[in-house]
């Protein structure tokens, strides 16, 4: 990855085509993201200012994240500053990442007044800063004080503090004379390493392209090395690169794994991508979303996880109970045994023997018994005995059967927890959850109303409506509610994941909309990286919902099985067609 401070460069330079873009709205999804929402001349776009210091950028973006029911400070502050102004001015430091955003605005009195929108993209010290027009700081996203950093605080009221310039040497002004002298003097002996060290502004990624196509290969020593050749070399490619750059990625597995400024080489082959803020969208975003839900949804699924653990041990010692009452013949021979004996036995005896007469050989055993008890106490115990295991096997045959059902239900609840993408998404498995008595409601404070979050819908090839259940109540829903009893109904086989439904209100449904659905059945299932997944087929009238069952949970008996792969291109195709239009 390199967002370094040239790759800024070009998406600040993409920034400055707009037309006189106006701030419209401001909003911040998350702890460190801040989305201006620009008004110009040709339409709106979403500025995106990332503050984690894991991946810090700022970039024109597509997306369009849930934001929180209330807006933090932070945004509100933006909101009553920033609203309505007008970008005119675009600057960034020589080799850093650092841009400065300048907005011509109104004060308190109508007056015009410039406020600056500063963002430091550098590692674990970035922040965003709003400044007044004395160049104090109205406020930040990161409030930083004495305690923390004697040199450079961020706090409202003090003023902003630029940070120290870059010492390194600029590779947009060298000429090949420069590069000459740079790498003959003493220093690193990897031509890469010798980059990184002496020029500013360039990621390790970057100074490995260099030098691969300077010295031939990413590993590539100064010693005996041509310097004059590589010096022209270079001289061409940052020549080239710098001023004029391009939006390249590496794909590894179909997943963007690089990105930069200039084509990637080192690894092959490359993409290129239509802009340097839709290469950053196409990378970040889907990893962002996923990290960001996983974080949001970490203590329902540490709840389930748990619940998990402790009735996969609860069933295991019940089964072992179970497997016990089996040898329960035996207490009731050895009570015909003891009666048919009895009138040998006087009380106080600790055992009694007597011939086996279940055995065939009819050997003498001993049969131990209480001294505490009487003959006829004695016998009946063994009877006694035999009829509470004959009934512990029917009420524990019975637990087991509730505690798998319900084992199998926390798995698929495990399993819709990994595939919730959204907020309102996880906040429908958390009222399921609530609903079953597996989560208390939080009370601390009051929950807005949310509107219903829909299941998926996916077109096929030959023009059917494919629905996709979210989690188990919406399955539920799905099969039992909105779809009709003659559409079709799929469901990846013996495997926990969503009702999937072709509806086709009594039409004959083409055999490559049924292979349409059965991939997304097994793409929404826990067979989603697997090949030749068994998905069962049949009208929705075959689909019985089990009595006081768990939401989700149906029988069915008839019904047609199909093999089919989750990822061929067809189904790539429509999750790529859904995403664009949610984004929209």
């Amino acid at each position: 990855m390199a967002f370094d401070a040239f790759y800024l460069s070009a998406v600040l330079e993409e920034l400055r085509g707009l037309s006189e873009p106006r701030v419209e709205k401001v909003h911040q999804p998350a702890r460190d993201t801040v989305i201006l929402q620009l008004r110009h001349r040709e339409g709106r776009v979403k500025l995106l200012f990332a503050m984690n210091p894991t991946a810090p950028r700022l970039h024109l973006t597509a997306a369009n994240p849930e934001n929180p029911a209330e807006p933090p400070m932070f945004c509100m502050l933006l909101r009553k500053y920033l609203s309505g102004a007008r970008l005119v001015d675009i600057s960034q430091p020589p080799m850093e990442r650092c841009a400065t955003l300048t907005f011509a605005c109104m004060d308190e009195l109508g007056d015009p007044v410039q406020r600056k929108l500063i963002a430091e993209l550098m590692g674990r010290t970035c922040n965003l800063y709003l400044l007044s027009p004395e160049n104090r700081i109205i406020d930040c996203l990161r409030r930083i004080g004495l305690d923390e950093s004697a040199k450079r605080q961020a706090l409202p009221g003090l003023y902003y503090q630029e940070p120290d310039p870059i010492t390194k040497q600029n590779p947009q002004v060298l000429s090949a004379e420069d590069y000459v002298n740079l790498l003959s003097a003493p220093g690193a002996d990897l031509l890469s390493d010798r980059l990184m060290d002496t020029l500013g502004g360039l990621s390790p990624l970057i100074c490995r392209e260099a030098a691969l196509y300077a010295a031939g290969s990413v590993d590539a020593r100064l010693d005996g090395a041509d310097i004059s050749a590589v010096a022209e070399k270079l001289t061409l490619f940052f020549g080239e690169h710098l001023h004029h750059p391009q939006p390249c990625y590496y794909l590894q597995n179909g997943t963007p794994k690089q990105f930069a400024f200039c084509p990637i080489r080192q690894y092959g082959n490359y993409e290129t991508a239509a802009s340097f803020s839709e290469l950053l969208d196409l990378f970040y975003t889907v990893r962002d979303r996923k990290d960001a839900m996983r974080q949001k949804g970490q203590a329902v699924r540490k709840t389930v996880q748990n619940l998990i653990t402790r009735l996969t041990r609860k069933l295991a010692i019940q089964e072992k109970e179970l497997a016990a009452t089996y040898d329960r013949e035996r207490l009731r021979q050895l009570g015909d045994i003891v009666t048919a004996n009895i009138h040998k036995i006087v009380k106080g005896q600790t055992e009694v023997e007597a011939e086996d007469f279940y055995d065939e050989a009819m050997p003498l055993i001993r049969i131990s018994i209480s001294p505490l008890l009487s003959p006829q106490q004695n016998a009946a115990k063994f009877y006694k005995d035999y009829a509470r295991m004959k009934n512990a096997e029917k009420e524990l045959t019975r637990q087991i059967a509730i505690g798998q059902e319900e084992l199998t239900y926390l798995q698929s609840v495990l399993e819709e927890l990994e595939r919730a993408d959204t907020e309102q998404a996880l906040e429908e498995i958390r009222l399921e959850l609530q609903d079953g008595g597996y989560l208390r409601a939080d009370t601390s404070k009051k929950r807005m109303k949310q509107s219903k979050l829909p299941p998926l819908r996916f077109e096929s090839t030959d023009g059917f409506a494919i629905y996709v259940g979210r989690n188990n109540r919406q399955n539920e829903e799905l099969t039992f509610k909105s779809a009709r009893k003659d559409d079709l109904w799929l469901h990846a086989s013996k495997v926990h994941g969503s009702h999937v439904i072709i509806a086709c209100a009594g039409k004959p449904v083409p055999d490559d909309t049924v292979t349409q659905a059965a991939q997304l059945a097994a793409h929404y299932a826990e067979t989603a990286g697997g090949q030749n997944i068994p998905v069962d087929v049949m009208p929705v009238k075959q689909v019985k919902k089990i009595p006081n069952g768990k939401p989700g949970m149906v029988i069915y008996h008839s019904y047609r099985t199909v093999i089919v792969n989750p990822y061929p291109d067809i189904v790539v195709d429509a999750l790529n067609a859904e995403k664009k239009k949610e984004a929209e």
